[in-house]
């Protein structure tokens, strides 16, 4: 019954399917004194949906088996020994995360995931219920990753595979139907510290502890606010996501190009020139970014990024596009906007 599975999710383009129970995962209690310390910052739907995390039954009752499954989204063998950020193609290029060089792999994997959901209903028969997700579901992904085999949790605190590395889309379905489960991965980090040394906010402040409020990802996707003046400099030309902590993982060069991703790369998304995105407004943005994850951080959010980018790398050639934006209704880009035109300016002046 499990090999059925398994050569069925790899028909479907999944590079690697395994099987777990539907236990409460062991790290539960580190989930939650994460979050009594406010380390998730404004994510609340962390917090309001603990419960369910913490209990796999509280998301689908009776349930017997969790399948984790990866996509990889491995940059081309080419490409791995470049520098970690595309190469510029304008002075003023931004930087995207690889996972968003791409179609909403929610889509792309979530298709799939329904196909594989099927399969097991009727291989359960009568009765049988199957729940996926693709990381918007209430399952701790990683750690229930870990407990199947499919890869183990890494210093940075994403999941690593020995055969993919961790440029992984990982996913789950949840299901009511009994599986013999896989054996638990350990941890294979050993004493290698590289992605602490090379997060550039110091988000990682312990093995195996992120304070998101810090992260790079979290202030340019997550957080719906102002991001810290302290912490803006550091973001560089990032302007959705950063990899760093990801793209030093040694377990990379075991890495190969995910097949099933390939066909839905936006090559227009690796090194976006950033002048361009301030003129745009609500509906060139939604247009512009249609069917990718980047629609999540909505026209305020991106060009809040794209602004604090300016800051960091633009010249006096990008001024007049902050100008313009210095003056947006919309105060949260305004007010990056300005403060990007006071960095470039303080640079003009030395």
């Amino acid at each position: 019954m499990k090999e059925a599975i398994r050569r069925r999710a790899h028909d479907l383009g999944f590079d690697d399917c395994r099987f777990t129970t539907a236990a409460p995962p062991e790290s539960a209690p580190h989930f939650q004194n994460w979050l009594a310390n406010h380390l998730h910052g404004e994510m609340a739907y962390l917090e309001g949906n603990a419960h369910k995390r913490i209990e796999p039954q509280k998301v689908l009752s009776l349930a017997k088996s969790i399948i984790t499954l990866a996509a990889g989204y491995s940059p081309r063998n080419d490409e791995m020994s470049r520098t970690l950020h595309a190469p510029r193609s304008t002075l003023h290029s931004g930087t995207v995360a690889r996972y968003a060089r791409y179609e909403d792999y929610h889509e792309v994997l979530g298709s799939r995931l329904k196909q594989l959901s099927e399969l097991l209903n009727q291989i359960g028969g009568p009765g049988t219920r199957s729940l996926w997700y693709v990381d918007t579901g209430p399952l701790l992904e990683r750690d229930l990753a870990q407990r199947s085999g499919l890869g183990f949790i890494g210093k940075h605190t994403n999941l690593i595979s020995r055969r993919l590395g961790n440029w992984i889309f990982l996913s789950e379905i949840i299901t009511t139907l009994q599986l013999e489960p896989d054996e638990p991965e350990t941890n294979r980090c050993g004493s290698c510290s590289r992605c602490i040394a090379a997060c550039p906010t110091n988000a990682i402040t312990a093995p195996f502890r992120l304070d998101a409020r810090r992260c790079i990802s979290y202030l340019t996707i997550e957080l719906k606010g102002s991001i810290p003046v302290e912490l803006r400099p550091a973001i560089g030309d990032r302007i959705y996501g950063c990899d760093d902590c990801l793209a030093v993982c040694p377990w990379n060069r075991f890495a190969r190009e995910g097949e099933l991703m390939r066909a839905h790369a936006r090559e227009d998304l690796a090194a976006p020139d950033l002048l361009p995105l301030l003129s745009l407004d609500d509906a060139e943005f939604k247009r512009r970014f249609a069917g990718t994850p980047i629609l999540r951080a909505k026209r305020r959010g991106l060009l809040r990024n794209v602004c604090v980018a300016l800051g960091n790398v633009g010249d006096e050639t990008a001024l007049p596009a902050l100008e313009k934006a210095a003056a947006d209704p919309e105060g949260l880009i305004s007010e990056h906007a300005r403060w990007a035109i006071e960095q470039i300016r303080s640079r003009i002046r030395i």
